[in-house]
């Protein structure tokens, strides 16, 4: 039994791999002696480096197991994704796989696998649990917060009376939630957040100009009057660290992520104060395990909600850590 962790575009739509065979649906395990076992995969989220990464990461697992594999990639389009996915669940499968991409989004697709009694084993597809997952593996909120706003307290010399600028993007529901988190967690300590919440990013396609932009007009209208800034997401986090640099203030900022680009910016020593290394590559062998044993006898996971540890990375650790960008 696995012991939950407290508190873890263009717009085409691809079926993109059918290895072999068929099967029909069902909730005893899979396929017969003679059938493949049938798998859907989707991602809205594959034009990410990490959704990337997860279509070709599940693709050769599925190749390695022998999976009749159908991967259908979202490009964040759910008006077209929703339906592509309910389409191959009336074409039957074993079980359905779903990365990054929140429950709130896919509401027909687990009415459609409910129906079809196809369980859906998913990581990093919400914050909290739900009936609508066999499980969803992801990565500890409450940690990524506290080891954040840790680093930038000791940076600091304390958060009393400091002035802090959270940035956050509501869509995202891991981003929403550690960003209120944040938001918390610097007031407790006794720090001002800047206008009391998230500083909302609109587009994460235009994040890094849009945090450049939140730390420059503050600034403009506060010199020197940002003691550290927290970022959801490590391009937004990126952007504040050129604004801070532009602006002659050496305020640290902290991300998550791990982008090769953060660790670069990490070991150079500037704005860039740290990271968070999320395991994904651990996650995705947790899940496929997760398949496997249910393919086997029919066995569910005992927890449909598990929250994995996440690394700080500062310029001590950046050196050996894996870019996220960089997985595969």
């Amino acid at each position: 039994m696995r012991t939950t962790l407290k508190i873890a575009s263009a717009v085409a739509v691809a079926a993109a791999l059918t290895l072999t065979g068929c099967s029909s649906a069902g909730s005893d395990g899979g396929g017969g002696d003679d059938d493949p076992f049938k798998v859907i995969a989707f991602t809205s989220g594959n034009q990410t480096p990490v959704g990337a990464w997860w279509v070709k990461a599940v693709t050769a697992q599925a190749e390695e197991l022998g999976w009749d594999l159908t991967m259908i990639q979202g490009d964040f389009d759910f008006q077209k994704m929703n339906p592509a996915v309910e389409s191959a669940i009336g074409q039957g499968a074993d079980v359905i796989l779903d990365g990054y991409t929140d429950v709130s989004s896919i509401g027909s697709i687990v009415t459609a696998a409910k129906d079809a009694e196809i369980p859906i084993f998913s990581m990093d597809a919400g914050t909290e649990a739900t009936d609508a997952f066999a499980t969803n593996i992801t990565t500890n909120q409450q940690q990524i917060v506290d080891k954040t706003v840790d680093a930038i307290d000791e940076s600091i010399g304390g958060l009393d009376g400091k002035t802090i600028m959270v940035i956050g993007h509501d869509p995202h529901a891991g981003i929403r939630l550690r960003s209120q988190l944040a938001v918390t967690a610097f007031e407790d300590a006794g720090a001002t957040v800047v206008s009391g919440e998230p500083q909302q990013v609109t587009n994460p396609a235009t994040g890094r100009t849009e945090a450049l932009n939140f730390v420059s007009d503050y600034l403009s209208a506060n010199p020197d009057g940002l003691d550290a800034v927290w970022a959801g997401w490590d391009d937004a986090a990126l952007g504040a660290a050129q604004g801070l640099s532009e602006a002659g203030s050496t305020a640290p900022v902290t991300g998550v992520d791990a982008l090769a680009e953060t660790l670069a910016a990490i070991e150079a020593g500037g704005n860039m104060l740290a990271t968070i290394d999320q395991p994904w590559p651990a996650v995705l062998d947790m899940l496929i395990e997760d398949v496997v044993a249910y393919q086997e006898d029919g066995t569910l996971p005992d927890e449909n909600f598990v929250a994995v540890d996440v690394t700080l990375v500062t310029k001590e650790n950046a050196a050996d850590t894996t870019p996220s960008d960089k997985l595969g």
